[in-house]
């Protein structure tokens, strides 16, 4: 499908050009990292009656300081342009993150994960988006650039409904800071699709499981945005895991989830799965920690 509607192209060389030109044009500018949804958005904009096409595109591919991906003052600096498969082939996000490695492994097909970007996924806001559970566990921010200056958004604060999120017209997201875990961890990321391959979450769960008891949980494609998990955070924690433990996280998981039925589940199936998922990811990740259980990439459901 070609894209028929017209707007300008940029791609600023800096971070200070990129912002001028937001300046400009403000709400009627658009972003391009790595497209793989504005592209999208673009050509049915140009068929569909009362989809706006932007006025302008700023690329931001150009800027170098948007490719970095390192370990600064104890977090890894994910930059903008930073695809999933850039991620999947870090030796840091694997041995430190292993839960956003896992989640990056899941992300849609090889040639989307090549062009997508992390900083564009979390950008769609989409309720079932495959970055979110990790970036929530571990308790990233968002660095957001505009003319009036940096802001640092904490990622449980940064979707504020479905394909809604805290950027502001005129700015745009320059990194995302994942603080890296003081503590040997384990992680898993349980992933319920239609089939296996490239397809949208139906229920999403993300854990980490740290020493002494302590586990982090967060969903995704079970409410109106991502979120974590906090009171089976407080069920769980503190207590080591037995079928009784089990059974005490999988019983709050009705107060923590809002699924809804649509074309590809019903809200009882999701429900259903997500606490069979749950107890599995728990497992998982606990077992992982400990060096055992599956490794990681295979698929617990």
């Amino acid at each position: 499908m070609p894209i028929t509607c017209e707007f300008a192209y940029h791609r600023p060389k800096d971070l200070a050009a990129a912002l001028e030109i937001l300046r400009r044009y403000g709400k009627n500018a658009a972003i391009l990292a790595g497209g793989t949804d504005l592209l999208v958005s673009l050509k049915e904009a140009g068929l569909k009656e009362g989809l706006r096409a932007p006025e302008a595109l700023v690329d931001l591919k150009a800027i170098g300081e948007f490719h970095r991906l390192e370990v600064r003052a104890g977090a890894l600096v994910v930059g903008a342009s930073v695809t999933f498969t850039e991620l999947i082939e870090s030796d840091v996000v694997r041995r430190e993150l292993p839960l956003l490695w896992e989640c990056s492994h899941s992300m849609a097909s090889t040639g989307v994960r090549n062009r997508a970007t992390l900083a564009g996924n979390i950008c769609s806001a989409v309720p079932s988006l495959d970055g979110a559970p990790a970036l929530l566990a571990y308790e990233a921010t968002v660095m957001v650039e505009g003319i009036a200056g940096t802001r640092e958004i904490p990622i449980g604060e940064w979707f504020l409904g479905p394909k809604q999120t805290g950027l502001h017209a005129g700015e745009l997201v320059s990194a995302i800071r994942i603080p890296l875990p003081d503590r040997p961890h384990g992680a898993c990321y349980a992933k319920l699709g239609r089939y296996r391959g490239e397809d949208l979450a139906q229920v999403g769960v993300g854990v980490v499981a740290l020493e002494r008891c302590e586990y982090r949980v967060a969903f995704c494609a079970v409410g109106p945005v991502p979120s974590r998990a906090r009171k089976i955070e407080a069920c769980l924690n503190g207590r080591p895991l037995s079928e009784e433990t089990l059974r005490a996280a999988q019983d709050l998981v009705a107060a923590e989830i809002r699924p809804i039925t649509d074309i590809r589940a019903s809200k009882e199936y999701r429900l259903h799965m997500a606490k069979i998922m749950l107890a599995r990811a728990l497992a998982a990740a606990d077992a992982r920690r400990n060096g055992r259980g599956p490794a990681y990439g295979e698929s617990v459901i």
